[in-house]
C-alpha cells in the first residue's frame, strides 16, 4: 500500500517557503504521494440565494497543476494527485497540455484525479454546463488519452472538435493514469468503464464493503477486475491516536486499498509546523522510509 498526504490547503499559508518545506518533509519522510484539492473560484455566502457548500470565497485553493509543477522543483521522488481537477468545468485540451507539462517537468510522477464537483456558480463563472457535466466529462476522458498518445489528433464529438492537432510535448506517461473521485452510483460506473482508480470520498471501511461490491460488478460488466484497478482512501489525523491510525489502515487493506492519504486538516492545526510534526509523527508510526 502506498501512503501519501493530503496537501492542507485551506489551512495552509500561501507562502512559498512553507509549500516548498512541506513538499521537500513529505517526501524525506518516505511518503509516496501528495493529494490537492481543486476550487478555482469560492461564492460568497451572503450573495442572493444563500450559499450551502463547504467552502467559500474565504476559504484558499493554490491551483493544483500550478502547486505540483513547482512542487516538482523542490523533489525527485513524491507523485503527484490532484483530488479532485473538476474536469467538465475546464476546457479539456488545456487541461491535456497542463497535465502533459507537470508529468514532463516532473519526470512522470502525475496521477490525474477528475470529478464532477458540486459547487454551481464556479461553472457559471468558467462558462461551462453544470448540468451535463456527466457525459461531457466522458467525452473529456476519450479526448484527453488521445491527445497525450497521439502527436496529431483528429475528433469530432459533441462537444469537442479537433481538426488534426497535438500536443507537444507529449508527456512521460502515455497516457497519464485517470483516476475518478466521487461517491455517487454513476461515479462508480464511469471509474469502472473509463478509469484506472477511484479516490474514495466521505466513507468509513464499514461503508465501503457494499460499494465495492457494486464497483466488482462495472469492472465485471467492462471485462476488467479490481487487481488492476487502483483505490485510494484517506486517514484523519485527528484525534491524533496511533492505535487509530493503525486500525484504520489495516481495514482499508483488508478491503483492498491500494492508497492512503493523510488528511490533517481540522485537526485544530494553526501553523505549518503543526501540519509538519503530524505528518513526521504519523510517518514515524507507520514506519516509513525505513525499508
Amino acid at each position: 500500500m502506498q501512503i501519501g498526504v493530503v496537501f492542507p490547503q485551506t489551512e495552509f499559508p500561501s507562502d512559498p517557503v512553507a509549500v516548498r518545506d512541506y513538499a521537500q518533509t513529505v517526501e524525506g519522510l518516505g511518503y509516496s504521494h501528495i493529494v490537492a484539492y481543486d476550487h478555482v473560484l469560492g461564492a460568497n455566502p451572503a450573495r442572493p440565494g444563500g450559499w450551502h457548500g463547504p467552502y467559500t470565497y474565504a476559504d484558499r485553493f493554490l491551483e493544483p497543476f500550478v502547486l505540483f509543477t513547482y512542487m516538482a522543483a523542490f523533489t525527485s521522488r513524491v507523485q503527484f494527485c490532484p483530488g479532485v481537477i473538476i474536469l467538465p468545468q475546464r476546457q479539456t485540451a488545456l487541461v491535456a497540455k497542463q497535465a502533459a507539462t507537470l508529468d514532463v517537468l516532473s519526470g512522470g510522477r502525475l496521477r490525474l484525479g477528475v470529478g464532477l464537483g458540486w459547487n454551481e456558480v464556479e461553472y457559471v463563472a468558467l462558462n461551462e454546463d453544470f448540468h451535463t457535466r456527466g457525459k461531457r466529462l466522458e467525452e473529456q476522458i476519450e479526448v484527453l488519452r488521445r491527445l497525450w498518445t497521439q502527436p496529431l489528433v483528429t475528433f469530432d464529438g459533441r462537444w469537442h472538435h479537433i481538426p488534426d492537432a497535438g500536443l507537444n510535448p507529449l508527456p512521460v506517461q502515455r497516457p497519464i493514469p485517470i483516476w475518478f473521485g466521487g461517491s455517487a452510483d454513476a461515479v462508480l460506473r464511469r471509474a469502472a468503464r473509463l478509469g484506472d482508480g477511484w479516490l474514495v470520498t466521505g466513507r468509513s471501511p464499514a461503508d465501503l464493503p457494499p460499494e465495492l461490491v457494486k464497483l466488482d460488478a462495472y469492472l465485471a460488466a467492462a471485462g476488467r477486475a479490481r487487481p488492476a484497478f487502483g483505490l485510494e482512501t484517506r486517514i484523519a489525523y485527528a484525534p491524533g491516536d496511533p492505535a487509530i491510525w493503525h486500525a484504520q489502515r489495516a481495514a482499508w487493506e483488508a478491503l483492498g486499498a491500494t492508497h492512503i492519504g493523510l488528511n490533517t486538516m481540522r485537526a485544530g492545526f494553526i501553523t505549518p509546523a503543526e501540519h509538519l510534526a503530524a505528518v513526521t509523527g504519523f510517518a514515524k508510526s507507520m514506519g516509513l522510509g525505513q525499508n
